[in-house]
C-alpha cells in the first residue's frame, strides 16, 4: 500500500462563490505543492469543469475525481465522489432533472464560468447552481451508491446547508461510511461539540473557494486511488486512513 494525501472538497469558478483564482492549472499547481495526490473537483451541483482539471493534472502525480457537491431537498450540501466521468456524467444527468429552471444573477451570485484546462473561458452556465434539487438525502444517497459512487454528508457543522443544523441528527437508515467537518473545526473538539458525529470517520474538508484553502487533512493507505479503495479506508477501523488534526 502506498500513503496518499488527500483534498476531497475543491470548486472551481464553475461554482458562482469560488474566486476567479480557481482555474485548473493554478488548482493542480496548488495541490502539488501541497503534497497532495488525490483531488475531488466538487462544484455545487456541476461538474462540467472536470475533464478541464484531469487534463491539467495530466503529468503529475495527482488523481483527481471527478465529484459534485449536491444541494438536497432539505438544503443539506453532500460530496458525491466517483472514479469516472462517465459517472459523473449520469449522475449529472439525474441532477440536471431535479434542478429548478432559475436563472442566474451574476451581479449577485457570481459568474459560473466553464473553462479549459489553460483557464480560458468556454462557457457560461447560465442556469443557477446554488439552490436545492428536488432530490431528498435519501434519494441522492441511493442514485449515487447505485452509480458506483461514495456520498458523504459534507461541512455537517455548519449552520448554513449543513446536515446537523438542518435535520439535528445523523439519518440512521442510511450508511453513511464518512462525514466531513470544517477545516476550521478540531477533530478533538468535534465529537465533543456534536455528539451525534461520534463513532463516524470524520474527514477534514478544505471546502476551497480559494487556493488557499486546499488543505489536504486526510491521509489514506491505499493500494490504488480508487473510490472503492477509499470506501474500505474509511469502513471500520483498519488503519488505512489517518485523520491529521493540523
Amino acid at each position: 500500500m502506498k500513503s496518499f494525501r488527500a483534498e476531497l472538497h475543491v470548486h472551481t469558478v464553475l461554482s458562482p462563490c469560488a474566486e476567479l483564482e480557481m482555474q485548473p492549472p493554478l488548482i493542480i499547481a496548488e495541490a502539488v505543492q501541497q503534497g497532495i495526490q488525490i483531488l475531488a473537483i466538487t462544484d455545487h451541483n456541476a461538474s462540467a469543469n472536470i475533464p478541464a482539471v484531469i487534463q491539467a493534472a495530466q503529468g503529475s502525480s495527482i488523481t483527481v475525481f471527478p465529484g459534485m457537491e449536491v444541494q438536497t431537498l432539505e438544503e443539506v450540501h453532500c460530496l458525491c465522489l466517483f472514479d469516472t466521468l462517465e459517472q459523473i456524467q449520469a449522475w449529472q444527468k439525474i441532477v440536471d432533472q431535479s434542478l429548478p429552471e432559475i436563472k442566474n444573477q451574476p451581479d449577485y451570485f457570481g459568474d459560473q464560468l466553464i473553462v479549459d484546462q489553460n483557464g480560458d473561458f468556454l462557457a457560461r452556465e447560465e442556469r443557477l447552481l446554488l439552490t436545492s434539487t428536488n432530490l431528498t438525502i435519501n434519494q441522492a444517497w441511493q442514485q449515487v451508491t447505485q452509480l458506483g459512487g461514495l456520498f458523504i454528508p459534507a461541512h455537517v457543522d455548519r449552520r448554513a446547508n449543513g446536515l446537523l443544523a438542518l435535520l439535528g441528527l445523523v439519518p440512521t437508515d442510511i450508511p453513511l461510511v464518512a462525514l466531513e467537518i470544517s477545516r476550521n473545526l478540531s477533530l478533538v473538539d468535534a465529537p465533543h461539540q456534536y455528539p451525534a458525529i461520534s463513532g463516524y470517520p470524520l474527514l477534514r474538508g478544505g471546502d476551497a473557494h480559494q487556493l488557499e484553502n486546499i488543505t489536504g487533512f486526510n491521509h489514506f493507505f491505499l493500494d490504488q486511488p480508487s473510490i472503492q479503495e477509499l470506501s474500505w479506508a474509511l469502513s471500520g477501523n483498519n488503519g488505512r486512513f489517518l485523520q491529521v488534526s493540523d
